[in-house]
């Protein structure tokens, strides 16, 4: 039904229909085509879209239209008139991205605001005036504590991947910002899920919201091929990148459990001559610009990241997701698929998996309600293992803190079984002393569950 609707039979501006084909859309995705009449009738909406279904436009461009319809002749600095809200620095630049490719034609003044850069360039910026402001909670509220930031012009607000925002922690940054915005207001709420949370968030934000689904819960995309392979730990990094190379893969998102292991990963695949780069929450935001730019571009084919680093991620017509490591959510494993087979494209996701994993692989096609088709390996050279691969040595006393601190790096579940049980390395055992040595790694080591506590 959708594919007969067209953006002209929305009533989108004449604008934004130049900008729409500008871009080349010519027919809008399901939750665009139910999204968009609502948010131009005024009213509140709730929304579940995963991302990849065009739920950014479904939202942008009904908010340029209804803002360009009713700007005032003169604006005030550092007063915004509608207000996206978003859980991480890339999905903030994206949206923004998005802002401006779609109101090039319209008048609207709009600006990007995060943390993890220089906030002085963002305070000159609030001196201008301004329409939009797209934004994390922390940065926001660190330019309301300065006095840098007025909300209380605020008509339309958005909650970009709510769900996300509330799994990192944002709840209270959220109900801080809700209370300093005008009672009277539109408000648009997108999830991927409208899990009890969100439902009792939707209940404090939205004034009898209309609602939306486009996605049911866990679905994993029947456009993406789905495929396990069996390998041993040790063999994952040769396999990937005999993978990359033999089948000519230019653009391919793979998955780490930790920041460290995206890390290793990353620069082993370089060694290997595959053009690879990691992004995770310890990465600066110039480091993860910059890897993001050479995916998008083609110079950097391989980008390594963590579940947390990858939310949000708008990258369009990626045909490949290795997950290098299962998760050990199985959820994780439906989000992580979707990066591919987005808005009718079709893709491919692998899942090398070792021995330790199969508990992981059958909680995951439990959810899923199927079973991944098995591939037999494909010939490939296997390297000699790099130094803190082999099995470990006893540590000599004077390396005892360090080394284990150096050679940390992700586990699996069996791997924190195996070290809750042994509680301390025994003689000959050197699965055993991994599995604990592995326990005690350092923070900065363990799977990637916040970018940032301050967005």
């Amino acid at each position: 039904m959708t594919s007969e609707v067209s953006f002209v039979d929305l009533g989108l501006a004449e604008p934004l229909l130049r900008a729409i084909a500008d871009v080349g859309y010519t027919h809008p995705t399901p939750i665009q085509a139910q999204a968009i009449p609502l948010v131009l009738k005024g009213r509140d909406l709730l929304a579940a879209a995963q991302t990849g279904t065009g739920k950014t436009a479904g939202f942008t461009l009904p908010l340029l239209h209804l803002l360009s319809r009713n700007r005032p002749a003169q604006l005030r600095p550092g007063r915004p008139r509608c207000l996206i809200l978003t859980p991480t620095r890339e999905l903030t630049a994206q949206v923004e991205e998005s802002v401006q490719a779609y109101g090039k034609y319209l008048p609207l003044k709009s600006m990007v605001m995060f943390g993890g850069v220089n906030i002085n360039p963002q305070i000159a910026a609030l001196k201008k005036p301004l329409d939009i402001l797209v934004a994390t909670p922390g940065r926001l509220l660190d330019h309301v504590g300065q006095k840098t930031l007025d909300l209380s012009g605020v008509e339309i607000l958005v909650l970009d991947e709510a769900d996300r925002m509330l799994d990192m922690g944002f709840i209270r940054d959220i109900r801080k910002i809700l209370a300093l915005l005008p009672t009277k207001r539109q408000n648009l709420l997108f999830s991927a899920t409208f899990s009890d949370d969100i439902r009792a968030l939707a209940k404090g934000v939205l004034n009898d919201p209309e609602e939306v689904s486009v996605a049911r819960r866990n679905t994993a995309s029947e456009l993406v091929r789905q495929t396990v392979l069996l390998v041993p730990k040790e063999q994952k990094r040769d396999l990937l990148s005999h993978l990359v190379r033999s089948n000519g893969w230019k653009q391919v998102l793979v998955f780490t459990r930790t920041k460290h292991g995206a890390n290793r990963l990353a620069e082993k695949l370089v060694k290997d001559g595959v053009p690879a780069a990691a992004i995770h929450g310890n990465k600066s935001q110039s480091a993860r610009t910059k890897a993001l730019a050479g995916f998008k571009d083609g110079s950097v084919e391989v980008l390594v990241a963590t579940d947390i680093a990858a939310r949000g991620l708008d990258i369009e017509q990626l045909p490949q997701v290795v997950n290098f490591e299962l998760p050990n959510v199985p959820e994780d494993y439906v989000h992580r698929i979707g990066r591919t087979g987005r808005a009718g494209a079709t893709g491919s996701a692998v899942s090398l998996v070792d021995a330790e994993e199969t508990k992981l692989l059958a909680d995951i096609e439990k959810l899923i309600k199927r079973k991944i088709d098995r591939e037999p390996l494909p010939a490939f050279v296997v390297t000699a293992p790099d130094r803190e691969e082999r099995a470990p040595r006893p540590p000599r006393s004077h390396e005892r803190g360090p080394r284990a601190n150096r050679e940390g790096g992700g586990r699996s579940q069996a791997g924190r079984s195996a070290a809750g049980k042994t509680g301390a390395p025994s003689p000959g055992s050197g699965r055993k002393r991994e599995d604990v040595r592995r326990a005690t790694r350092p923070a900065k080591e363990r799977p990637d569950n916040k970018l940032s506590s301050r967005g």
